[in-house]
């Protein structure tokens, strides 16, 4: 027996030099967020080994990361609502009615086009999509928490009214006069000479939610919430209060992806955003965060969110049809929240 071990009752048991890197190994295992740089990583290779002229280049990986910003947006506010132990399955029509409200208010205000508008018009232009988003938010919120309404048949009903709504508003056609400066400064702009401006804007917002959910008193209320919500309330959370900012959060959040997806198209895009609520959860499930509640990240869902992302472009550029973007989404989600359970029971039984 060693020396540096001791069998006696009174006396700890002292840890071998390579217990830490066996417990360092044992928690990257666990780790979602780590398996899911993982699987990242492959589709890169994989993508970057079929296509090596095309997936690789400054191009792709520019309009990679401008594609993905809006669905970043709704992947962050995603975060927060399914660590509450909750759900929004309408974040994809908020984003279609807030670029709607938008781009109608910046119509109204230049006299039914909007091509030639200015700063101030468009500055009123991104506080009406805050506004419309942050108004579905706080719907979703108080119907959640207040009338106790389950969050899956709240968030279906605003999916549906949602988009129904912004239709309603545009008699289902598409407003085209966005403002060509919001176009060419934040929709294709760049700074520095290659980053683009929508995903400086993105990387500030998910700085942010960052330092609101792991350093301060609101992201303590969620993860709590998440992991029991009685007790949370039985300890002094307003549990109502906090999950109607939560839910009105998101909606926020939503609200600004529909607008930085109106000022990259130059269109509201109505029906472009179909497959929108799923990316979005599925980058949260896959980033790590728990549809129980109480466990998740931001950086996460931030490495989850290019997974749908890597697959669409991945798939074009191999030349296998777009459809089966939703499929391997689909797939991907079901398996990480079947690794979900099983840690969830082995935890349970320990």
């Amino acid at each position: 027996m060693s020396t540096s071990q001791k069998t006696s009752a009174d006396e700890p048991v002292q840890q071998t030099p390579d217990e830490p890197a066996v417990s360092l190994r044992s928690r990257l295992a666990g780790s979602n967020t780590a398996w899911t740089g993982l699987v990242l990583v492959v589709l890169c290779a994989l993508f970057s080994a079929l296509r090596p002229d095309a997936f690789l280049t400054l191009f792709n990986v520019q309009n990679l990361l401008v594609q993905a910003a809006p669905l970043l947006m709704l992947a962050v506010g995603m975060t927060f609502v399914i660590i509450t132990s909750g759900i929004d399955l309408s974040v994809g029509s908020v984003l279609v009615f807030a670029g709607v409200v938008s781009a109608m208010t910046m119509e109204a205000l230049s006299g039914g086009d909007a091509t030639a508008a200015g700063w101030g018009v468009i500055a009123i232009g991104l506080v009406a999509a805050l506004v419309g988003g942050a108004a579905w938010g706080l719907l979703n919120g108080l119907l959640v928490a207040v009338a106790r309404v389950p969050a899956l048949i709240v968030t279906l009903g605003s999916f549906g009214a949602a988009l129904g709504a912004a239709q309603l508003l545009t008699n289902g056609i598409d407003v085209r006069t966005v403002p060509a400066t919001l176009r060419t400064t934040l929709g294709t702009g760049t700074s520095f000479g290659v980053v683009p401006n929508l995903v400086i804007l993105a990387a500030i917002i998910t700085l942010l939610a960052m330092w609101l959910l792991h350093t301060t008193a609101f992201g303590r209320y969620t993860y709590a919430i998440g992991s029991n919500s009685e007790a949370a309330r039985r300890s002094g959370i307003k549990v109502t209060r906090h999950l109607i900012a939560v839910y009105t959060l998101t909606g926020v959040l939503a609200g600004l992806a529909g607008f930085m997806s109106l000022a990259y198209f130059g269109t509201t895009t109505i029906s472009g955003h179909s497959n929108d609520n799923l990316n979005s959860i599925a980058a949260v499930v896959l980033g790590g965060t728990s549809l129980f509640g109480g466990i998740g990240t931001i950086l996460g869902s931030v490495i989850g969110v290019f997974i749908p992302a890597v697959l669409d472009a991945g798939f074009v550029m191999a030349g296998v049809r777009p459809f089966w973007q939703p499929i391997a989404v689909g797939a991907v989600l079901v398996a990480a929240v079947y690794l979900d359970q099983r840690r969830r029971r082995a935890r349970n039984n320990r």
